[in-house]
């Protein structure tokens, strides 16, 4: 790597495109340039890139991110102190961040601390399952972006579906249902009942579908779903009332993950606004209608976690997305003093809060 500097670290990953499902070469530079900065650096089973400092016995604070971005090139180039190109925001500059802050923290603290980029977050998550079963952390970071002084407490959830309807052939004056009258009005029908129990709840604490896609003719149709769902929605309910509903219908679960939140009393999240105090301001903090590895992590290991990263997330996935250098840079001064708090805070044995997502799912 040329010079081992930050921002050239940012700008190579930038370079190299790696949209969900094709992460490998990014996958590799990573951990290549991860072990030349003096991280012990590999691919797992799942193909994250990890890199790992410190003490392999002593506590573990893991910082995830990820690697893939959506589909869409963009021309990678400076202007104004911004970097702009895909994924800049979403999320390797998060990442790219993790890994610098992790560096200096290691130099001032002896707790063993983990950087993963992690494959297929844009898509079904492989990297963050895989993560899931194989280690067990103390203290999580998620590499997303949220703004230099903001820290992101929870993501909604997501139940995602299709239904594939069969009706027999029948002409158009015919007085039968036609299958994509019958997709049409199970969509409509879902959506009719989560309005009546939304109520005027903020768009966090409601269950709000989307109709993705309609498409079908008379004999044959499919309607795909999702609904980012709630703090204690009940997901296995909802879901078996979708089966009824759909009846002889072929319902398909594409994905299911809860939501999560976690307490402004985290030790993660006082971590990073003791850090965002520090270097940035004024700290805020705020919940997304999004979801991300967060979800499919936190229920599981139950430990403190929040998200943190440079960027402003109103530019995910858009044409014009760029992060401020200047930001990054700061950035990676709020992570540092994060985990070197975190390593003499909850990665020493301290209390660790039980996340939000992990309680009791509630009925619809």
């Amino acid at each position: 790597m040329r010079g081992h500097d930050e921002t050239v670290l940012l700008r190579r990953m930038v370079e190299t495109a790696s949209v969900t499902g094709h992460e490998d070469r990014l996958a590799r530079q990573l951990v290549d340039d991860m072990a030349a900065l003096g991280f012990r650096a590999h691919r797992d089973a799942a193909g994250n890139a990890v890199g790992e400092l410190g003490d392999l016995d002593g506590p573990l604070i893991l910082l995830l991110g990820h690697l893939d971005t959506v589909p869409g090139e963009l021309p990678v180039h400076e202007r104004d102190g911004k970097l702009y190109g895909r994924g800049t925001v979403d999320a390797k500059g998060p990442l790219a961040a993790m890994v610098w802050a992790a560096l200096r923290a290691s130099a001032r603290c002896d707790a063993r601390i983990m950087v993963v980029g992690a494959v297929g977050e844009e898509g079904s998550s492989p990297g963050a399952h895989h993560l899931r079963g194989a280690i067990r952390p103390d203290a999580v970071v998620i590499g997303e972006p949220s703004g230099l002084s903001t820290v992101v407490l929870g993501y909604k959830g997501i139940v995602r579906w299709t239904v594939d309807v069969s009706r027999p052939g029948s002409h158009t004056s015919s007085p039968g249902p036609r299958a994509v009258e019958v997709a049409a009005g199970y969509w409509e029908t879902v959506r009719r009942r989560l309005a009546a129990h939304g109520g005027t709840r903020p768009a966090f604490d409601r269950a709000i579908p989307a109709l993705v896609a309609l498409d079908g003719d008379l004999t044959h149709a499919r309607v795909e779903i999702s609904c980012r769902v709630p703090i204690g929605f009940d997901r296995n309910g909802f879901l078996d009332w979708l089966r009824e509903l759909a009846g002889s219908d072929t319902l398909t679960v594409t994905e299911s993950l809860p939501a999560v939140r976690s307490p402004r009393t985290d030790p993660v999240v006082s971590a990073l606004r003791a850090g965002i105090r520090r270097h940035a301001g004024v700290p805020t903090a705020k919940v997304k209608l999004g979801t991300s590895d967060m979800n499919v992590v936190g229920p599981a290991w139950n430990v403190p976690i929040a998200a943190y990263g440079p960027g402003d997330s109103r530019l995910d996935h858009t044409d014009e997305e760029h992060v401020d250098l200047a930001e990054y840079m700061t950035a990676i001064e709020v992570l540092t003093a994060a985990v070197q708090e975190l390593a003499v805070g909850p990665a020493r044995g301290g209390p660790a809060p039980r996340n939000a997502g992990a309680d009791r799912e509630k009925a619809l």
